[in-house]
């Protein structure tokens, strides 16, 4: 389905219009401005003039130099609101795309207004950097401050806090100190190494004592490094993977033999 043709109104295509670009301050100033405008006074409104003045525009230049450009400057024609600056200087550009300004209406209505005829870009006036440099720094803040926000809980109920089926509870982040369980020290330090003959003897005497150890009592026992007790023992021993001494470690039998004869010896 084709988009209905809407009509353009174009007596005032023709007329010059500025351009400009302005600080968020300004534009909020003159959008409310325009909205006191346009309300009556039954609905509150507190200016029923259609076209108020929001600025005035000062037109400097020196008749002597044609060749300087001339420099304008913006006054706020509303009363200054705290720090936010009065007066702006309008820097003009000399060189833009040609460009058209067009509005809608609230009734749907299209029109042109006008050709842009000049470009400014508005800046704080240096009479008023003082007050803009505070304005500044209230801005900052207030971006950096988190506000809170309190929800009250129409839910009187309680079921927010019931705990729902299936859920497990959360535990208490402010536990007693006397129930924290104590860290369990690790049997695996810091071991100084000894010489490999006077472990061979430590470890025959201790599997004289029971033919069966386990990695980590022996570790206990001889207070040696983990990695220097395997290759001992890989050398020296059996490890039972199954039956019921199962993960236990246990003489080669050449050696239980020659330990039986030193014995009887």
């Amino acid at each position: 389905m084709a988009e209905e043709v809407k009509p353009l109104e174009t007596a005032r295509a023709d007329r010059p219009v500025w351009l400009m670009k302005c600080p968020t301050v300004v534009s909020r100033a003159w959008q409310e401005a325009a909205a006191a405008a346009t309300s009556n006074p039954e609905a509150g409104g507190a200016n029923p003039n259609p076209n108020p003045v929001v600025a005035k525009v000062v037109l400097s230049l020196d008749p002597l130099l044609d060749e300087q450009p001339p420099m304008f400057k913006m006054e706020m024609a509303q009363a200054n609101n705290g720090n936010t600056p009065k007066s702006y200087s309008l820097n003009m550009y000399s060189d833009f795309v040609p460009m058209r300004v067009f509005s809608e209406s609230n009734q749907g209505k299209y029109a042109c207004e006008g050709k842009v005829d000049q470009k400014f870009d508005m800046e704080p006036h240096s009479e008023n950097l003082v007050e803009y440099g505070k304005l500044c720094r209230e801005r900052t803040t207030k971006s950096m401050a988190k506000p809170r926000r309190v929800e009250v809980l129409v839910d009187d109920t309680g079921n927010r806090m019931r705990p729902m089926p299936g859920v497990p509870p959360i535990p208490s982040t402010t536990t007693n100190s006397k129930d924290k369980k104590k860290p369990v020290p690790k049997y695996e330090m810091k071991r100084t190494r000894r010489n490999r003959t006077d472990m061979e003897n430590i470890l025959f005497k201790l599997f004289e004592r029971q033919p069966n150890w386990s990695l980590k009592h022996l570790i206990q026992e001889t207070d040696q490094p983990e990695q220097f007790l395997k290759e001992i023992l890989s050398d020296l021993c059996v490890y039972n993977k199954r039956g019921p001494n199962q993960g236990t470690h246990e003489l080669k039998p050449e050696y239980k033999k020659s330990t039986e004869d030193n014995n009887a010896t």
